[in-house]
């Protein structure tokens, strides 16, 4: 389970799962914001490639030029440099 932080948005964190085989996307909450609306956006992206939807929901603006899902785009885009610093210091 991946964490993120929001900045800008009323929700506070996103936490989401990715299938590491084939990059999709599970189990995506948000803690915060409004319920309903972020409820269909995790149905939404359940089972997406991450690359899709990190692109796909990029720059949507609300107030505080930003948005829950462009948040999502941002969680995912901090999980995969967490993931390749990981990778890293693997090797």
């Amino acid at each position: 389970m991946f964490t993120y932080s929001t900045n800008g948005t009323c929700s506070r964190q996103i936490v989401f799962d990715v299938t590491e085989g084939d990059n999709t996307l599970h189990n995506v909450k948000f803690i915060g914001g409004c319920s309903g609306n972020l409820q269909g956006i995790g149905k939404l992206v359940e089972g997406k490639n991450i690359d899709e939807v990190e692109k796909l929901l990029a720059g949507i603006r609300c107030r505080g030029n930003t948005s829950c899902p462009d948040q999502l785009s941002q969680a995912i885009t901090a999980y995969k440099r967490a993931k390749a610093e990981k990778e890293k210091n693997r090797k």
